[in-house]
């Protein structure tokens, strides 16, 4: 009885999972087809959860303790004290909070609006440290999103931009969208944000100035993400057609957004996680930037602000929302 016990154990043991992964990022109630992503590269890679590695997940956005800095530390602490051999963090506060709770453990970025600027690594070629993953930095975006919201609202001379968080990412952002309404004789209105308390001042302040389109750009702190319900809201009972940072906006109600492909980082992080897994030094690997790019439109926001696409601008959108 004893060794058939002990051979059953000895089976059990040889096929219990190999790793263990610690996950800070939006819930699959919020961002379904994120998760999704993700899980689908871990199994690309011939990870499958149960068999080969556990994964433990904590939201970033889970309710009121929403982006709560002091939860998500504890959470990547938790994650330290379970012997996770990587954790994977989405956004920039989720980020923050892995590198201050995480000690030495491997992190790999899913979506790191600015991962130089903000400290999270060396340089993007050599990041040096427990760092790696993957950006949605892109030297030139916030002039093509500026482009294609002046072809959707093609009579606008007052545009209002609103950021967050500060730094270098923030500073060259605002220089350049600047240059680009300055050629073009618009009068462009910064507006910051940098908590979902400062997003009814936000659109006052565009109000007051008569925005007619709205440039929205998460410049660091991730609070656009987390808030793009109530951003998408705002921007409707303001009547101000706006383009957003990401596609999940569109999918909350906003108007439109040209933006890397949040579903192509959050699937090839799965493929830092099985380099790390197989011995390399997460600071050996190079951080990388968007290659694909998609835009998004909302037609039934377009319909409540009275807005037609060009058919030029329609023939190039690459999803929908209806």
């Amino acid at each position: 009885m004893g060794l058939v016990a002990c051979a059953s154990l000895a089976r059990a043991q040889s096929t219990a999972p190999r790793w263990r992964i610690g996950y800070l990022g939006p819930s699959a109630e919020t961002a379904p087809r994120l998760l999704a992503a993700f899980k689908d590269g871990l199994a690309a890679q011939g990870l499958v959860e149960g068999r080969d590695l556990v994964v433990e997940y904590r939201w970033t956005n889970a309710g009121t303790r929403m982006n709560d800095e002091a939860t998500l530390v504890a959470s990547a602490r938790e994650f330290v004290a379970k012997k996770a051999d990587v954790i994977v963090a989405s956004i920039d506060p989720a980020i923050f909070a892995a590198r201050k709770g995480g000690g030495t453990t491997p992190i790999v970025m899913l979506n790191a609006s600015d991962p130089v600027g903000l400290g999270f690594v060396a340089s993007l070629s050599r990041p040096g440290g427990n760092v790696t993953g993957l950006t949605n930095q892109s030297s030139d975006l916030v002039e093509k999103k500026l482009s294609v919201l002046l072809e959707a609202v093609p009579g606008a001379k007052r545009v209002a931009m609103l950021v967050s968080g500060p730094g270098k990412l923030r500073d060259d952002t605002v220089g350049r969208a600047r240059a680009v309404a300055s050629s073009g004789g618009i009068a462009l209105q910064v507006v910051e944000a940098t908590t979902a308390a400062a997003l009814d001042d936000a659109f006052a302040a565009m109000k007051r100035e008569r925005a007619e389109a709205l440039l929205v750009t998460d410049t660091g702190g991730g609070v656009f993400f987390t808030e793009r319900a109530r951003l998408s809201e705002l921007a409707l009972v303001h009547r101000v057609p706006a383009m957003f940072a990401n596609a999940e906006v569109v999918e909350a109600g906003g108007l439109m957004s040209y933006a890397p492909d949040s579903i192509e980082n959050y699937r090839r992080a799965a493929v830092f996680i099985d380099r790390i897994l197989r011995g390399t030094k997460p600071g050996d690997i190079p951080v990388e930037q968007p290659t694909k790019f998609e835009l998004a439109v909302n037609m039934k926001t377009a319909k409540a602000l009275n807005i037609t696409f060009p058919p030029a601008l329609l023939l190039r959108v690459d999803r929908r929302v209806e």
